[in-house]
């Protein structure tokens, strides 16, 4: 039987899918009239230039670490990625829409929300599903508290710094870092939540042994 036969494969879930194909699509396009078009984007000393470098090479990580990697042993973490790319997609559609300005709570929310997916993201991809609640909070709060902390300090030198917003910085960053660490516990322990129920058996194939399959749906 050769490697291939004994791969872990699985169905492939195709509104998770679809939704991932589409959030990358939109990504790519909201990034290039934003880089362009900066004041079409709402992105006028907003980093457009640096979003739009380093979200592709964010939302692409998964698909290229798996086809590097995990494909000729497993099949593709659609969840995982969906979770890393709609982080990515959602923060620039945010600004092209203005929420930013428009609505007070939305830069909280998405603080809280999409560190959250990230460190689910990251909880589906390095974990086996039979992993501990203390073992599941522990790398969800190891990567969201890490995330949370980068994403201040370039935030701040990518256009903080050079902006009127500088004098309430501290405070902000205090919110946006409590919002983004209370968003990896909600996430790390709704992961495992789900894996309990038997929710997400399938969302990492690359962990599994070759050829078995999830004892849960």
């Amino acid at each position: 039987m050769t490697d291939t036969q004994l791969a872990t494969r699985h169905p492939t879930p195709s509104v998770v899918r679809s939704l991932d194909l589409a959030a990358k699509g939109g990504l790519v396009v909201l990034l290039t009239i934003a880089l362009l078009f900066p004041q079409l984007g709402h992105m006028e000393g907003k980093a457009a230039g640096l979003r739009a470098a380093t979200y592709p090479l964010l939302a692409f990580t998964v698909p290229v670490l798996w086809y590097v990697y995990w494909r000729e042993r497993a099949s593709f973490p659609w969840v995982a990625d969906l979770l890393i790319t709609i982080t990515c997609f959602t923060d620039t559609l945010g600004n092209r829409m203005d929420l930013y300005d428009s609505i007070a709570w939305f830069d909280d929310w998405m603080h809280f929300m999409n560190t959250g997916f990230l460190a689910a993201a990251v909880i589906l991809l390095t974990l086996h599903r039979r992993s501990t609640r203390t073992a599941t909070l522990e790398r969800g709060l190891a990567f969201g508290v890490t995330a949370a902390v980068g994403w201040e300090i370039a935030e701040y030198f990518a256009f903080i710094s050079k902006s009127s917003e500088r004098r309430g910085a501290y405070t902000d960053t205090l919110g946006d870092l409590a919002l983004g660490s209370l968003g990896t516990v909600v996430a790390a322990l709704a992961v495992h939540g789900f894996w309990q129920r038997g929710w997400f058996a399938s969302a990492a194939p690359q962990l599994e042994q070759p050829g078995t399959r999830p004892t849960t749906a």
